[in-house]
């Protein structure tokens, strides 16, 4: 009888490791947010960092990395589409802030 063990996956000291450094990138974005930098600059640092964030996240907490090709692949479109439905939203909220529906 053939028994498959299954496969042994990082242990427990990378995923502190991994920790440690999104604690870093968080202390990287509040560390720029205090250098007062121009709003548009600051804006595109702290989106591309949280970015970061968040494909490490994904990757390894909820352990894509360790998942069939298919899996991952499968949800790019789905990401394509939210950030497809996202960007037709934007131009209707800012249609509603000129028309000082959202302020009170």
């Amino acid at each position: 009888m053939n028994s498959t063990a299954p496969a042994e996956g990082p242990g427990m000291k990378f995923f502190v490791a991994v920790w440690i450094g999104l604690m870093a990138i968080v202390g990287v974005e509040v560390f720029l947010t205090y250098r007062h930098l121009p709003p548009r600059e600051l804006l595109v640092l702290l989106l591309a960092l949280a970015f970061v964030e968040a494909g490490i996240a994904l990757w390894y907490f909820m352990h894509l990395k360790f998942e069939r090709a298919a899996l991952v692949w499968s949800l790019v479109p789905a990401f394509i589409f939210v950030v497809f439905m996202m960007d037709h939203f934007w131009p209707d909220a800012f249609r509603m802030a000129s028309m000082k529906l959202l302020e009170r």
